[in-house]
């Protein structure tokens, strides 16, 4: 597929945002996420300066976010520009390497402890985002929720130091069958644990 370039993305926000200004409805914030992991644009870089600079010149009170799996942050370029965001909003889907693997199916390449290590040197400038889940997955069994997953979970969490914490479960029907919505009140036992180490946190559902 091919990506839109930094010139495009620009374009069309300083569009949609002059639109917005006449119409009087500012957005309160601009965010990239959708299909696909918005860090792995070759500019991914430039398009966040070019996006603070229009934010600043057309809607000062928007908040930039982005919405990210993690799966870059190591490259020095993509975790400078996530610096800058006011929303920088990453994935950490599991408290264990091999939970972690079934649920996102990474490259080979991918080293879990090297992501932990990089959330961590955000120095709590980031949101982590979580969801929470059961059932089976390519054949294999899957679930987060478990004592030792949300243990060492919450273990990770102690070191990121995160702003907030977002916990949700399946929002809608997803691909794969034998997946489970965890409930409400679970998510608010698994919550009331990250709140025990100090750490605030949201509960969506």
């Amino acid at each position: 597929m091919e990506l839109p370039s930094r010139e495009e993305v620009a374009s069309f926000l300083e569009q949609k945002l002059m639109e917005l200004v006449k119409e009087d409805y500012l957005p309160d914030a601009i965010t990239y996420a959708g299909n696909g992991e918005p860090t792995l644009h070759p500019e991914f870089s430039g398009i966040v300066d070019d996006t603070i600079s229009l934010r600043n010149r057309y809607s000062p009170r928007s908040k930039v976010t982005v919405l990210s799996n993690s799966s870059r942050i190591h490259d020095p370029a993509v975790f400078e520009a996530l610096l800058k965001l006011d929303n920088n909003i990453l994935k950490l889907d599991a408290g264990t390497e091999e939970t972690f693997r079934i649920l996102n199916n990474p490259v080979e390449s991918f080293d879990f402890k090297q992501m932990i290590s990089g959330l961590v040197k955000f120095n709590g400038r980031l949101i982590i985002q979580t969801m929470f889940l059961r059932g089976y997955f390519n054949d294999k069994i899957l679930d987060n929720t478990t004592d030792h997953e949300v243990a060492e979970w919450i273990e990770h969490l102690k070191k990121i130091r995160p702003k907030t914490v977002m916990i949700y479960p399946i929002a809608r029907a997803t691909p794969v069958k034998d997946l489970e919505k965890i409930s409400r009140k679970e998510l608010e036992s698994i919550a009331l644990r990250v709140q025990r180490e100090g750490l605030e946190v949201k509960v969506y559902d």
